[in-house]
């Protein structure tokens, strides 16, 4: 069983929030929450950072291809650390990853390897104890982390400030005149610390313009 196999439950999360009159409307509009509708569930911590990495700057739908033609590498397309090492950069290029990003994936491999990356460790972390042990990856920064965080490890207490979509979400809902800045948005999120992931869900929403 993966790191992502258990599905959080957000019933105390959504009591918290709702205290919040603007975050109430969002939950009358939007609905129960669904952290795995944005990302697609990966059941390891390296398969996570993999896609994460596959992902960086580009669109989805060439993130996607990129994605399934380095699986396609893989016996029964399961990404394991060792192989990767052994699969020679022509083919990764030809996949469709840049040379740094295959700097960047044979880093996470590498690291995987020796123990940088231990996976059984982490639920028993923090999760800024997690951000800095994940950063440790080249080409892994905060906001990859914080990806990992909320859609693989199900952690609930996440504000991903450096997100735009984040940023833009708060400036909508809570009628800003410019996007927010870290501090602002860690001071509106203040009487619901702890829940932050679940908020930002129908930040993503608001920002994304779902009108359902």
């Amino acid at each position: 069983m993966g790191e992502s196999a258990v599905k959080p439950s957000y019933t105390k999360s959504l009591r918290a929030l709702k205290s919040d009159t603007i975050l109430a409307a969002l939950i009358a509009t939007h609905g129960k929450p669904d952290l795995t509708r944005y990302h697609q569930a990966t059941p390891s911590i390296f398969e996570a950072l993999l896609r994460s990495i596959v992902y960086q700057q580009l669109s989805g739908n060439a993130a996607r291809a990129i994605h399934g033609r380095i699986l396609e590498l893989f016996p029964k397309g399961k990404p394991k650390p060792e192989l990767l090492l052994k699969i020679p950069a022509k083919k990764l290029r030809a996949a469709g990853l840049s040379i740094q990003k295959i700097e960047y994936v044979r880093d996470l491999a590498r690291k995987s390897l020796d123990g940088s990356i231990d996976s059984k460790r982490l639920p028993k972390m923090s999760s800024q104890e997690i951000i800095e042990h994940l950063v440790a990856v080249k080409g892994v920064g905060e906001w990859t982390a914080h990806m990992i965080l909320i859609f693989t490890l199900n952690r609930l207490d996440i504000l991903p400030t450096g997100d735009l979509g984040i940023k833009k979400g708060f400036q909508i809902a809570y009628k800003l005149k410019k996007l927010p800045s870290k501090k602002e948005m860690e001071k509106i999120a203040a009487p619901w610390k702890g829940h932050e992931s679940v908020a930002s869900w129908y930040l993503w929403r608001v920002a994304d313009g779902d009108k359902r």
